[in-house]
């Protein structure tokens, strides 16, 4: 990519922030492969500059007047045109992420970010690539490592507390009225949820995640 300004990664600025718009536009001024080629300061103004530009790149803050950056986001991803979102926001809740991932924005940076990572940023987003921020690829890897949450059906919770109760297989048939074979298809379903392999750990677990009640 040479520097004239032709070969220049097309970019957008929306955010509500005066401030915070000259800023940003301050930071990239001096960065020979971005060019700024418009400013918004609400999202409905933001979809009208990328369907009118079609800029590489559109950098949205999230909350916005008018329409927010996740709305935003979701119609300039409907529009036919190649402009790649690249959220630029002080928010980093996990809801916050995920609406704007899943409205289509390729990144998602915190305005704490650095004038050389935001460039960097840019030029990934320009070429489709994923660009998160270190705190918000940390929230996502530690939300997918989270348990997922796991349902116990009401007879299902009635065998573990027979087991809890120290009974049989035989005597929690007798118990519930129900066959010994079946006593074992429900003890067998609650390992899988809990992803154990014997009685004593099921009840342990389940009560851990609060799925029986102690007695």
């Amino acid at each position: 990519m040479t520097d004239t300004a032709y070969d220049r990664i097309r970019v957008v600025v929306v955010d509500d922030h005066a401030v915070m718009r000259a800023g940003v536009i301050a930071l990239l001024a001096n960065e020979p492969t971005i060019e700024i080629v418009g400013e918004a300061s609400d999202g409905r103004e933001g979809v009208g500059l990328v369907e009118r530009l079609a800029p590489d790149v559109a950098l949205l803050d999230l909350r916005m007047p008018v329409l927010d950056g996740v709305a935003a986001t979701t119609e300039i991803v409907a529009l036919s045109v190649a402009t790649r979102v690249l959220i630029l926001t002080t928010y980093d809740t996990d809801v916050e992420i995920e609406r704007a991932v899943e409205a289509g924005a390729v990144g998602y940076l915190l305005k704490d970010t650095t004038r050389e990572q935001l460039a960097d940023a840019i030029r990934s987003a320009a070429r489709g690539e994923t660009v998160l921020a270190p705190k918000v690829a940390e929230r996502l890897v530690a939300r997918m490592r989270r348990p997922e949450p796991v349902a116990l059906t009401a007879r299902e919770r009635d065998v573990l507390r027979a087991v809890a109760d120290g009974l049989s297989n035989a005597e929690i048939g007798r118990r519930l009225v129900i066959g010994e074979a079946t006593v074992k298809t429900h003890l067998l379903r609650v390992f899988a949820k809990l992803d154990v392999s014997d009685r004593t750990r099921a009840v342990v677990v389940a009560l851990e995640r609060g799925l029986l009640a102690r007695s």
